[in-house]
């Protein structure tokens, strides 16, 4: 999923190379999922777009045009803006969980890409060149690819300084690049303060922050040496720092090597989490001991150099990655809080079962008594009543009332 550093890659192309285009040539895909969920057709977009000059691109998937409405882009789950003769990114050459997956992106140079939705070319507005003749000619071509069929394509129809007071953006929290002077410490620790949710869960949330994903947030809470299941109002003051100095350090970091995962700090947990570990000498004697002298030849293991085992678990519904022995329980985390509530469960039907009400004595006092009260006090049915109850025997009365007591 493409997250802050991928998004950052994506406006630095198009800043690069699109910025003062103005588009010649749409062709869009009528996709429901792409266009239709959120209220745009692949026709309405392709006839906007036309003839309108790009000025601009932001964080948040938002491309500004030289008038509205502007073109927001959410790339959902494996959406990519392509640009011709641009490097797609390459994270990693094998994954080592079925739930972990990132696409390494395709070599050839057929156009438009694979799993294309929507296409334009542009020509420069300044030389008004629009022939496509050579490499070197202005024409750029751009296409929004996404196999899985999350993303989303939105049109704006508000100012450019608008755009982010307006659905969905207005929902969004602050970026941790772009508004520094909104998510301070103070701000964070308020906002952990007020939510009861495992802090994994807290990160993926963009209405708290915006921009951090799984791998992201994975990667925070290593550096922070945070378990992802703990809850974020359980966070020491002092862990709560430490958490803010690593959303900052990791989210600068990976903006500003624009996502090259080459130049990702060897420190990283990402360089290991999908089997990229070279051991250290030491580690490696450890692994092959355990596998009875056979070795383990394979280099695709979870585990970091210095042997410490990597762990995939789930939390909130999303596979997290961590590193057991750095990321250890402190505080309470919503398995222990799920084990608590099991135990309840079962004391509380237990202790159920053994307490028992205290009967009334005459019938004047059970006359006033419903029957379904009745039955939940073991009260025999009144006289008179030819109504049986499988709970008492024939011959039972109020004071010899028999009934099983689970345990």
């Amino acid at each position: 999923m493409p997250e802050i550093a991928e998004v950052a890659r994506v406006v630095h192309q198009i800043r690069k190379r699109l910025v003062g285009q103005t588009i010649r040539a749409v062709v869009a895909k009528d996709d429901a999922n792409i266009f239709g969920k959120v209220g745009t057709t692949a026709a309405e977009f392709q006839k906007v777009m036309i003839g309108k000059r790009i000025v601009d691109a932001g964080q948040q998937g938002k491309l500004a045009m030289s008038s509205p409405p502007h073109p927001l882009l959410h790339l959902g789950m494996s959406g990519w803006l392509h640009i011709k003769g641009e490097t797609k990114l390459h994270f990693k050459s094998k994954a080592t969980s079925n739930n972990e997956a990132i696409d390494e992106g395709e070599h050839n140079e057929d156009w438009p890409p694979k799993y294309w939705k929507f296409t334009f070319e542009t020509f420069d507005s300044d030389t008004g060149n629009k022939k496509s003749t050579d490499d070197d000619s202005p024409i750029v071509k751009v296409s929004f690819t996404d196999p899985r069929r999350f993303g989303r394509v939105r049109l704006l129809d508000c100012a450019i300084e608008d755009i982010r007071k307006v659905s969905p953006l207005k929902e969004n929290g602050p970026d941790p690049i772009i508004d520094k002077n909104i998510l301070s410490l103070d701000w964070l620790q308020s906002r952990l303060c007020n939510k009861h949710v495992p802090i994994k869960t807290f990160l993926l949330d963009q209405a708290n922050i915006s921009g951090i994903g799984n791998w992201v947030g994975d990667e925070i809470l290593y550096n922070a040496k945070i378990h992802p299941e703990q809850y974020s109002d359980t966070l020491t003051a002092q862990q709560m720092k430490v958490l803010y100095d690593c959303i900052m350090y990791v989210c600068e970091t990976a903006v500003g090597v624009l996502a090259d995962s080459e130049k990702f700090p060897s420190s990283w947990l990402f360089n290991y989490r999908w089997g990229k570990a070279k051991l250290t000498r030491t580690a490696k004697k450890k692994l092959e001991g355990s596998k009875d002298g056979k070795g383990q030849t394979d280099t695709a293991i979870t585990c970091l150099p210095n042997g410490a085992k990597i762990a995939f678990i789930t939390v909130g519904g999303r596979t997290c990655c961590i590193v057991p022995n750095v990321q250890q329980k402190k505080g309470q985390s919503q398995s222990d809080e799920e084990e608590n509530e099991n135990k309840s469960g079962k004391r509380g039907t237990r202790s159920k079962s053994k307490v028992k009400e205290e009967i009334p004595e005459s019938n004047e006092n059970r006359v006033t008594l419903s029957r379904k009260r009745r039955r939940s006090l073991d009260v025999p049915p009144l006289p008179g009543n030819t109504r049986k109850s499988p709970r008492f025997h024939k011959n039972s009365s109020a004071t010899t009332t028999t009934s099983s007591v689970s345990t």
